[in-house]
């Protein structure tokens, strides 16, 4: 699954539209590489999100969705790292 799919999926992003923006803009990591919107995502995969105050975000893909569903059902899919 492409990762702007992959964010919007499991309720990272509310829309997919901003996971877009994100990764156009360079602050979305996956495997410690910048990300593109074509970018796969696989089990294992760990992914970054750095916002603009020094915040970061850290997750692991436990599972990769087919499709969306609710968003208690897809925190299930990632885990976040500290």
């Amino acid at each position: 699954m492409r990762i702007d799919k992959f964010l919007n999926a499991t309720n990272i992003t509310k829309r997919r539209a901003v996971a877009q923006d994100m990764l156009q803009s360079g602050v979305v990591y996956l495997n410690g590489n910048v990300a593109k919107q074509s970018k796969e995502v696989k089990v294992g995969d760990s992914i970054e999100i750095k916002f603009l105050d020094g915040k970061v975000n850290k997750y692991r893909v436990l599972e990769v969705p087919r499709f969306k569903t609710t968003p208690k059902a897809e925190q299930s899919r990632y885990i976040e790292i500290s």
